[in-house]
């Protein structure tokens, strides 16, 4: 049947109407034809004329909208964007000097290095971004990473608590209005902790044997502290003005040093020196290095870096032993090699700067040096 022309934009063919339009000039790029023809899907001639109509108007707007896209208004680049009105938020890493500044305590140093720790994690993983710029989907990230290196719940809550508190803090400070992306973050429940198995007496003996075949920094390192049960932190920042071997108690004094701070008040102490830690410590003091320092690879005057020295050691005993012990399970067997003699609790937390329960055990200045000396005798 021939076209019939009705009102403008429609047609009519074969009884049913449909709607037509040429694309103008000007805006045909934006298609890949020159002109709109399509089923209005009715026979009804009133319907078709409201359905035209309406498309029109639809059309018209449309290709508005298209053309003023296309202008250049010269003041829109005069105009202040959302970014530049908000208040600029400070980087996570300055956040954390802030928090430093504000919360942290200069001789704490083990307080600053676990938060400088937790805001390492977060950069590592996903960058040193402005605090307004992480979002609960990056910390959802953070959490699984977490796990994936077998953290503890305990040890996660703990990173999650430190990053959300020097968030919080430069987000209160700076007067910012965003939320910290990390507040909300779900934790799991019920992961165990990692525990630190304790070496047995026959591998220690073991490794003692290879300390004095090798005899080098590293196993002077793993000597000492293996019959003094000392930690890896309190060794490795030891001075060599700590290490006294001309009394007639051989023993290594644990004190706050510049570089290096204690984790705790009780962890201040005298340590008799005996077997493999006697040894080591004469080896240290012959050592002609002019270095003030009894393990000069891992001090500087600002900084102790133990878990340098943690990473090659235990990297040495993964050859060495069969089971996979760590540096600090020797800290385990020494409680366990002294609770075997029946050492009194107190005595052992003494030698091993652990804090003993009781508000009278803080009295007076403890065991003299000949006690320690007498039990830590009878291990070796």
């Amino acid at each position: 049947m021939r076209k019939k022309y009705t009102t403008p934009h429609m047609i009519e063919r074969d009884g049913v109407f449909y709607y037509v339009r040429h694309i103008p000039t000007d805006l045909r790029e934006t298609y890949c034809v020159k002109r709109l023809c399509f089923s209005l899907k009715t026979r009804c001639r009133s319907s078709a004329v409201r359905a035209s109509k309406s498309i029109s108007t639809k059309l018209n707007d449309y290709w508005y909208g298209l053309r003023l896209n296309r202008m250049d208004i010269p003041t829109v680049c005069l105009a202040n964007s959302r970014d530049e009105l908000r208040k600029e938020a400070p980087t996570l890493s300055d956040a954390l000097k802030m928090y430093l500044r504000l919360r942290g305590k200069s001789d704490d140093r083990e307080f600053n290095r676990t938060a400088e720790r937790n805001v390492e994690y977060v950069s590592k993983l996903l960058g040193d971004r402005p605090i307004d710029r992480y979002s609960s989907e990056d910390a959802a990230k953070f959490r699984d990473w977490l796990i994936n290196r077998n953290m503890s719940t305990a040890s996660i809550k703990r990173n999650f608590v430190a990053v959300r508190s020097i968030i919080n803090l430069a987000i209160s400070e700076k007067g910012l209005d965003c939320s910290n992306g990390f507040s909300k973050t779900f934790l799991p429940r019920g992961r165990p902790p990692n525990t630190r198995k304790p070496i047995p007496v026959h591998s220690i003996n073991y490794l003692q044997k290879r300390c004095y075949e090798i005899d080098d920094k590293s196993r002077w390192l793993l000597a000492l502290i293996s019959d003094t049960g000392m930690r890896l932190g309190e060794a490795v920042g030891l001075a060599k003005s700590d290490i006294f071997i001309r009394e007639s108690i051989p023993f290594v004094k644990v004190r706050h040093h510049e570089w290096r701070g204690l984790k705790t008040k009780s962890s201040q102490r005298d340590i008799p020196l005996v077997g493999a830690s006697l040894w080591a410590s004469n080896r240290i003091l012959a050592c002609n290095s002019d270095s003030i320092y009894a393990f000069p690879k891992y001090n500087n005057s600002s900084k102790s870096n133990a878990n340098s020295a943690s990473s090659a050691i235990n990297l040495w005993l993964k050859k060495q032993l069969i089971k996979p012990y760590q540096i600090h399970g020797l800290r385990h067997s020494m409680r366990d090699r002294l609770r075997a003699i029946e050492c009194p609790s107190d005595v052992i937390d003494r030698i091993g700067g652990w804090t003993t329960a009781g508000i009278g055990h803080s009295y007076g200045e403890g065991y003299p040096l000949r006690v320690l000396y007498k039990w830590l005798k009878k291990i070796c």
